[in-house]
């Protein structure tokens, strides 16, 4: 089983900065990729930033390419994304999300393979 717990969501102006942070517990094994979704009223769940966890390597969606970061600290079991520059169009529930499958850049728009998701932590940038 795995257990992810995400945080640092808030309030914030346009331009302004937030990280988030998800902590994991469990089978790492089953969280062998993790990222960051978000949802925003009416509209679908879109993949934000992925970390494939063995490689470190990273994927991110063209919206926040240069203004977001993701990374992890392993031996924290715990996943971050700073996100700078922040626009209008970033608010929306945040969801940390981990699955076992390897990640790559498709993992952005296949939801539905994360099998494990924190409680979602709200973003809003006021303009």
């Amino acid at each position: 089983q795995v257990q992810l717990v995400g945080s640092g969501g808030g309030s914030v102006q346009a331009g302004g900065s937030l990280r988030l942070s998800c902590a994991a517990s469990g089978d790492p094994y089953s969280r062998n990729c993790m990222g960051w979704f978000r949802q925003a009223p009416e509209k679908e769940r879109e993949g934000v930033a992925v970390i494939y966890r063995v490689l470190g390597t990273t994927y991110y969606a063209d919206s926040v390419k240069g203004r977001f970061t993701i990374s992890q600290d392993n031996a924290n079991n715990t996943v971050y994304l700073q996100m700078d520059s922040l626009k209008p169009e970033d608010t929306a529930m945040y969801y940390c999300a981990a699955t076992e499958l390897k990640c790559g850049s498709w993992s952005l728009g296949r939801a539905r393979d994360f099998g494990y998701w924190g409680q979602g932590t709200q973003v809003s940038v006021s303009s």
